[in-house]
């Protein structure tokens, strides 16, 4: 709800922002120089809005970027708890199934449930580290190891497609576009029904818009536009397009 709510505020201020009008001035009579004048000011108070109205998009994505990384934290909190209640229903009922033979106990319990209880709480503190990196410490560039790490030690973990969207962010923030493209079609290829194919699909079509492939982009925009049109992820596609 809270990432809805903000990417509609990110396309209501690219609306504002497209809908502004160039400052109005008298162009005709004066001197040629004075026309020109004219002329000079008014594009530069348009590329002035246009370099605001881009600030302020970043700014946004980036606060997007943040409430996301809060939700997949709880998502993966609450997960956890309930992994170890059912854990403990299990150790249950096997304390209830073994109570004529206490002794066997200890050796059983370590066998079956200790080693994957060990297991999965490495893998979300691992997860949770990286996370902690962007939303806590802000060290970005660290954070960029932590989850290239996390996805390599975890390749089936359920956060991997989560900790691939978090790289492919990453180092699009940083500029690297083609790792950054990457790690987005990983997500894309990989991971057909993760919520994030459809943001990582608009990214794509972002990077093609900075390395000159025009084509490229408006297929890609036309692509999340067709396969999710009623997502906050094709809405932003269409202003994308539109922009093209």
């Amino acid at each position: 709800m809270r990432n809805t709510v903000l990417v509609t505020a990110m396309l209501m201020t690219i609306g504002t922002a497209v809908a502004a009008p160039a400052p109005v001035q008298e162009i005709a009579g004066g001197s040629n120089s004075d026309r020109i004048a004219r002329l000079e000011r008014i594009l530069q108070a348009k590329q002035q809005s246009e370099f605001d109205m881009q600030r302020r998009l970043d700014q946004l994505q980036s606060e997007v970027l943040e409430l996301r990384g809060l939700s997949e934290q709880q998502q993966y909190q609450i997960e956890q708890m309930l992994q170890r209640q059912r854990q403990l229903f299990e150790d249950i009922a096997n304390l209830s199934s073994q109570g004529a033979t206490p002794a066997v106990l200890p050796a059983s319990t370590g066998n079956t449930a200790t080693s994957p209880v060990t297991s999965t709480l490495g893998e979300t503190a691992s997860y949770e580290a990286a996370v902690n990196l962007v939303l806590k410490e802000r060290k970005y560039e660290e954070a960029i190891p932590a989850f290239s790490n996390f996805i390599k030690q975890y390749p089936q973990s359920s956060y991997a497609a989560n900790a691939n969207y978090w790289l492919a962010q990453l180092l699009y923030n940083r500029g690297t576009l083609d790792e950054a493209k990457t790690a987005f079609i990983v997500v894309v290829e990989q991971y057909p029904d993760s919520s994030k194919r459809a943001d990582s699909i608009v990214k794509l079509g972002m990077i093609a818009e900075k390395q000159n492939d025009q084509a490229g982009a408006k297929a890609l925009y036309n692509k999340v536009m067709k396969e999710y049109p009623d997502s906050a992820s094709a809405r932003l596609a269409k202003q994308q397009l539109a922009s093209l």
